[in-house]
């Protein structure tokens, strides 16, 4: 599972950088308007990408780095839907957001499940001491 939400959170970064910059852009070049009219910055992109290299690697803190960016994000989107569904204006470009956005909370929804019933894979792994495992002193 820790393998498929890194390569998840990846895909998400790379998705998010599609539909927040590379299609406004070219919409922008397209329609003849100014290039960042309708470019929204985002740098969740970055901490996804970092949040995707600590599952695979597993540095120390590891399960708290996933933990802090799960609750965030979730706690993030679920406040902007309950914003945006108060009265949603529904344009290519709310509709883009709004689709990056379930995935979004699922992925990091089903993280924080998973880091709570295998909390124990996330353990702090120690190096064999000197002798041990057939290693000369």
């Amino acid at each position: 599972m820790t393998v498929f939400l890194a390569h998840s959170l990846f895909v998400l970064a790379a998705w998010t950088l599609v539909i927040k910059y590379l299609f406004p852009v070219a919409w922008a070049l397209a329609y003849g308007l100014p290039l960042g009219t309708h470019v929204y910055l985002d740098f969740w992109p970055a901490a996804h990408v970092w949040l995707g290299w600590a599952l695979l690697a597993r540095p120390r803190y590891t399960f708290w780095l996933a933990f802090v960016v799960a609750l965030l994000e979730v706690a993030i989107v679920a406040t902007k839907f309950v914003l945006f569904l108060g009265a949603p204006e529904w344009t290519i470009w709310t509709t883009n957001w709004f689709v990056n956005k379930l995935f979004v909370l699922g992925c990091f929804t089903l993280m924080l499940c998973h880091l709570l019933v295998r909390r124990s894979d996330y353990a702090p792994r120690h190096a064999p001491l000197r002798g041990e495992g057939g290693v000369a002193p």
